[in-house]
């Protein structure tokens, strides 16, 4: 399947650091898709394979969360931890119509985020991702999201301006849901959260290939 990535660097200034022998903090924040994503768990054994004992990962993401849990939790779950890369993936919550976060209020979620944890770390690598399309619910139930293209494209808008790496996971889970939907359901039942399969052959892959390892 071509992944549709965009990148800042050829290579992550993670495997970079890594290449050139220097321990490096990783910490991977958003919803339950990070917080019980096993992509977390292969990019953690990727990097213990390439790069033995030289990269902390700390997972501090959190079921059910948005960007508005993470800029008020941002201290505690990231900062404290003087991270070197930062991965963020707030919008597929921030989609979820009970959450009533505007677009526009995602964004400044994000970019008060990114802003403060460059404060801390000027040289820190912030890593944005878009995630799967969680279309499967109406309106009217706990789930829906009503406009999670729009969050996604806002995520590519800040990426793109502020010269970040974004690793895009959308358009590749929409045209699989389109041109295969039983594979698509199999991977993802729910539309929202890959299971262990899904994971292991559309997320990871993309991730490791936009890092560089």
């Amino acid at each position: 399947m071509t992944s549709l990535t965009s990148f800042a660097e050829e290579k992550s200034q993670l495997v970079r650091q890594l290449e050139s022998g220097k321990q490096q903090a990783l910490v991977t924040y958003g919803t339950s898709l990070t917080a019980n994503g096993a992509w977390v768990s292969h990019l953690e054994a990727a990097l213990e394979a390439n790069y033995p004992e030289q990269c902390t990962l700390i997972n501090s993401a959190g079921a059910g969360k948005n960007s508005q849990w993470g800029l008020e939790q941002l201290e505690s779950r990231v900062l404290k931890h003087k991270p070197d890369t930062v991965f963020l993936e707030f919008s597929i919550n921030d989609a979820v119509a009970r959450f009533d976060i505007s677009v526009e209020t995602a964004q400044a979620n994000l970019e008060t985020m990114i802003d403060r944890i460059l404060e801390i770390n000027p040289d820190c690598e912030v890593i944005l991702m878009t995630m799967t399309p969680g279309n499967k619910y109406s309106e009217g139930h706990r789930s829906y999201r009503k406009n999670v293209e729009a969050h996604y494209a806002m995520y590519r808008s800040v990426a793109k301006e502020r010269e970040l790496l974004l690793i895009d996971h959308y358009p590749q889970w929409k045209a699989l849901q389109s041109s295969d939907p039983q594979l698509f359901k199999q991977y993802v039942p729910d539309t929202i959260h890959a299971n262990e399969q899904g994971y292991s052959e559309v997320v990871t892959p993309v991730i490791l290939e936009a890092l560089g390892i």
